[in-house]
């Protein structure tokens, strides 16, 4: 004898699968009385799924649209994809900084059945994503355990690459996975230096947890920390701009992971940006395409000029 909660599940994923059903079909396809299929609907009202029906012999019960979710019943193939469009969604950031789908996708695997989760690690191994011109991959497996790592709330050993390739192993804190656009990157505490860092998640190679439960007070926002961080990375040259703007609209100009902002009076910006070169800096001001005064360096500001007289001159009719 299939036990009740065994068996609600069939009228669920039937439910689901056509929009109406007559109380007749929906015995027929469960093998049980039509009483029994009342019963049955009944129940999964109690339990939040909103089951319509309309009356008379034509009548049947169709799910409502738009009511409170209630637990879903999904067969492998249905699990397999929505796993993979899972994976696709936090992969490509496509929801931008929200990390809703990398976290209803380390939910989901947790529970997949074996099989399915052996074909969807298959499917990692087997897939290559297609970035940007000179942007690192990420395998989405590291992503998961970085993510279950933020999760579990424990000290965590990590080996990681700097920007020159040197390896080191580090004791940290997790708190959070964050997206640009661009790279993800982890966010926690080095328990060694006892400061919030930010570690390019392409970056990390092995993980491991050491067993040793940790409570975080007063983590940063983790999204600041990351831009802080990308806007004065190691850059061989800087440059500070006064921008007429509100900080807000300065912000919106050149984002906080280009360069970091000081208000300066309500309608005016200092903003510091970092580059390789006078003629790259010039460059991203001109295309700013706002007036604006460069206050340092020099050579910065003369390259801007130079820049600016060969526009000109380029333009000028005779």
């Amino acid at each position: 004898m299939i036990s009740t909660s065994a068996r609600l599940l069939r009228p669920v994923s039937l439910l689901s699968a056509r929009p109406s059903w007559t109380c007749g079909e929906l015995a027929d396809q469960m093998g049980v009385a039509e009483r029994t299929v009342r019963r049955d609907v009944a129940r999964l009202r109690e339990l939040g799924y909103g089951v319509e029906s309309d009356a008379g012999p034509w009548g049947g019960y169709r799910l409502r649209a738009g009511a409170r979710m209630p637990p879903l019943s999904l067969d492998d193939e249905e699990a397999l994809a929505v796993a993979v469009g899972l994976r696709e969604a936090a992969l490509s950031g496509v929801l931008g900084e929200d990390q809703a789908a990398l976290s209803a996708l380390l939910k989901l695997r947790q529970v997949l059945p074996r099989q399915i989760s052996d074909r969807l690690s298959e499917m990692d191994a087997a897939v290559v994503h297609t970035t940007r011109l000179g942007e690192p991959q990420i395998a989405p497996g590291m992503l998961l355990r970085l993510a279950a790592a933020c999760r579990r709330g424990e000290r965590t050993r990590v080996t990681y690459r700097d920007q020159d390739g040197k390896a080191s192993i580090r004791e940290v804190d997790p708190y959070r996975l964050v997206h640009t656009g661009r790279r993800w990157y982890f966010v926690a505490r080095d328990v060694a230096r006892d400061e919030w860092r930010t570690f390019r998640a392409d970056r990390v190679g092995q993980i491991q947890p050491v067993g040793v439960p940790v409570e975080l007070t007063d983590p940063p926002d983790p999204a600041l920390l990351v831009s802080r961080s990308i806007a004065t990375g190691a850059y061989p040259l800087y440059v500070t701009i006064r921008l007429p703007l509100p900080v807000q609209q300065a912000l919106r100009l050149v984002p906080p992971t280009v360069g970091t902002h000081r208000p300066e009076g309500p309608n005016s910006t200092i903003v510091h940006i970092g580059g390789h070169d006078p003629d790259g800096l010039a460059k991203y001001l001109l295309s700013l395409a706002t007036p604006l005064r460069v206050l340092s360096p020099d050579d910065v500001r003369a390259a801007l000029l130079r820049r600016t007289r060969e526009l000109f001159d380029h333009n000028v009719t005779d």
